[in-house]
């Protein structure tokens, strides 16, 4: 498959939590980091993801806010 985002980032599913409508999807993507992507619970169906999987996480945002410690 192909997209046009550039942000692609493999890991593997480490948890997918569904709540009534909404699943938690954590990817862990290396060195101790763990993204989380809020989807559906049809998505999560659909695509038959669960813990232990490999996964992309696609970042495609038209706005990224910065903050300074």
């Amino acid at each position: 498959m192909k997209l046009s985002a550039r942000n692609q980032i493999a890991g593997t599913i480490v948890e997918v939590r569904k709540g009534q409508t909404t699943a938690h999807v954590r990817i862990d993507i290396g060195n101790g980091v763990v993204i989380t992507s809020s989807i559906t619970n049809e998505a999560v169906d659909e695509l038959g993801l669960k813990t232990g999987d490999k996964a992309i996480a696609v970042i495609k945002a038209s706005d990224v806010m910065v903050a300074s410690p």
